[in-house]
C-alpha cells in the first residue's frame, strides 16, 4: 500500500492567477470586522485559483480549546459541510453501477417501503395518512425533495414528530431506520424542497451498497486519496489540543464557549457516522476536497470519481416551479437562479440569483458558521472556518462572495 504523502496544491501570488491582493485584503477585512465586533471569535480562510493556493489567513483573536489562538491546522466542526462529501461518495457508487437516480429509496432500504404521507391531522392530533403518489426516489433524496423532514425546533407538527424520534441520536443505522420507519413523509415526493435527514439516509445507503461503514468508506475512497489527514468523524486524543472551541451567542457583543449540543465530540469513531453531519476538518483538508470538485473528480493526477458524477452533483436539478417557492434553510434561500444539485446549492443563473459569482458555482455551509464555494467559471475556491453555533451567525458566505467578485481581475 502506498503511504507516501499526497501532494497538495502549489502556492502562488494572487496577481499570478488573476486576483488582486488589495481585493483579497478587503475580503479578509470584512471577516476581521465581525471578529472586532465580537460577532465571531476568529476565522481561518483560504482562497485558491487555477489549482494554486494564493491566500490562507488566520484571523483573530480567537480562543482555542486550551485558550490559544487558531492556527492553520486547527480542527473545526464542519457539521453540514459533510453533505457534499456524502454526495461525492454517492457519485463513486453510481460510477460502479450500484444505483440510478430513478431508483426508489426502498429498493436499497426496504425498511422504508411502507412510509406514507402526512396529509394533515385530525382533531385529536393524529396524523391523517395517504399513499405517496410515487415512491420517493434517490434523485429526490439527493435534492431534499423526497418528502422527509428534520426534527428540530419548529411549529410544524411533522417536524415535531421527527424530533420526538431523536433520529440523529440513533446508535446504529438499524436503529435509525427503525425510528424513521415509524414516521410519515412530510409531503408528497417531488412537490416541495425541504431541508431534511435525506443525507443521513444516503449515508445508510452508502453502507449498504459498499459493505463498509460510512467513516471507513470516506477514509478509503475520499480522505486518504486526497491526503485529508485530519478529516474524520472524530478527533483522536493526540489531536484534541488542536480542536477549536465552539461558541454560542449570548446577547449583543457576547460570545460564550460551550458544549457541542448538535453532535457529540467523539474521541473515537462514532457508532453511527451520519451522512448529513459530524465531520471535523482543517482549512487545508477541506480545500483539497473543494479542489476535487473544481477538478471534476481528479486530484494530484488520480481520478476518484467520474466527471459525469461530479457534473451531476454540481448541476441544478430543481424545476422552476420549486425555485419560485423560495424555500429556505439558514442562510440558503432557494430561488430563481439559486437551485440545488446533489447535496449542495448550485447558482445556475447568477443574474437572477443576484450573486456576483460564476455560473455553476456550487456551495454549502455548516451549523457552526463554516462555509465554502467552488466557482468553475472562474476556476476559484474559497473555504472559511469559524465556530459559532448560532442562528444569528453572520452571512459570511454572501459577504465574502460579493467582495471576492471585486478581487477577480480576469
Amino acid at each position: 500500500m502506498n503511504t507516501s504523502p499526497v501532494p497538495g496544491p502549489e502556492q502562488a501570488a494572487p496577481e499570478d492567477v488573476g486576483l488582486s491582493t488589495a481585493g483579497l485584503e478587503r475580503v479578509d477585512a470584512a471577516v476581521q470586522q465581525k471578529i472586532d465586533e465580537k460577532v465571531i471569535a476568529g476565522a481561518v480562510t483560504l482562497v485558491a485559483r487555477h489549482g494554486k493556493i494564493v491566500r490562507t489567513n488566520v484571523l483573530g483573536p480567537a480562543a482555542h480549546r486550551r485558550g490559544g489562538r487558531y492556527t492553520r491546522d486547527t480542527i473545526f466542526r464542519v457539521f453540514s459541510m459533510t453533505k457534499p462529501v456524502t454526495g461525492v461518495a454517492m457519485g463513486i457508487l453510481a460510477d460502479r453501477g450500484l444505483w440510478l437516480p430513478e431508483d426508489p429509496v426502498a429498493k436499497h432500504l426496504p425498511e422504508l417501503a411502507e412510509m406514507r404521507v402526512c396529509a394533515g391531522f385530525d382533531r385529536h392530533g393524529k396524523p391523517l395518512l395517504e399513499e405517496p403518489e410515487h415512491p420517493p426516489t434517490l434523485a429526490e433524496l439527493l435534492t431534499h425533495t423526497a418528502g422527509f423532514a428534520y426534527g428540530r425546533r419548529s411549529t410544524d407538527r411533522v417536524a415535531r414528530m421527527y424530533a420526538k424520534q431523536k433520529l440523529l441520536h440513533s446508535s446504529s443505522p438499524g436503529e435509525f431506520l427503525e425510528r424513521l420507519g415509524r414516521l410519515p413523509l412530510a409531503y408528497q415526493p417531488g412537490t416541495q424542497w425541504r431541508y431534511s435527514i435525506s443525507m443521513e439516509i444516503q449515508g445508510v445507503i452508502i453502507e449498504r451498497l459498499s459493505g463498509q461503514n460510512l467513516a471507513d468508506f470516506f477514509q478509503d475512497h475520499i480522505f486518504a486519496p486526497l491526503g485529508m489527514t485530519d478529516t474524520a468523524f472524530h478527533t483522536p486524543p493526540e489531536k484534541l489540543s488542536r480542536r477549536a472551541r465552539l461558541y454560542y451567542t449570548a446577547g449583543p457583543l457576547r460570545l460564550v464557549p460551550g458544549p457541542n449540543l448538535l453532535n457529540k465530540d467523539y474521541a473515537q469513531p462514532p457508532p453511527f457516522a451520519r451522512g448529513g453531519g459530524g465531520l471535523l476538518s482543517t482549512i487545508d483538508d477541506y480545500a483539497r476536497f473543494a479542489q476535487l470538485l473544481l477538478n471534476r473528480g481528479e486530484f494530484a493526477g488520480h481520478r476518484l470519481v467520474t466527471a459525469d458524477s461530479l457534473t451531476a452533483q454540481m448541476t441544478n436539478h430543481l424545476p422552476d416551479s420549486l425555485l419560485d417557492h423560495g424555500f429556505q434553510a439558514g442562510h440558503m434561500h432557494i430561488r430563481p437562479g439559486f437551485g440545488f444539485g446533489w447535496n449542495g446549492v448550485v447558482v445556475h443563473d447568477p443574474r437572477r440569483a443576484d450573486l456576483p459569482v460564476g455560473r455553476g458555482t456550487y456551495m454549502w455551509d455548516g451549523a457552526a458558521g463554516t462555509w465554502f464555494w467552488v466557482d468553475p467559471e472562474h476556476d476559484l475556491l474559497y473555504v472559511g472556518l469559524i465556530q459559532l453555533l448560532s442562528y444569528s451567525a453572520p452571512p459570511l458566505q454572501e459577504i465574502t462572495q460579493r467582495l471576492m467578485a471585486d478581487a477577480i481581475m480576469g
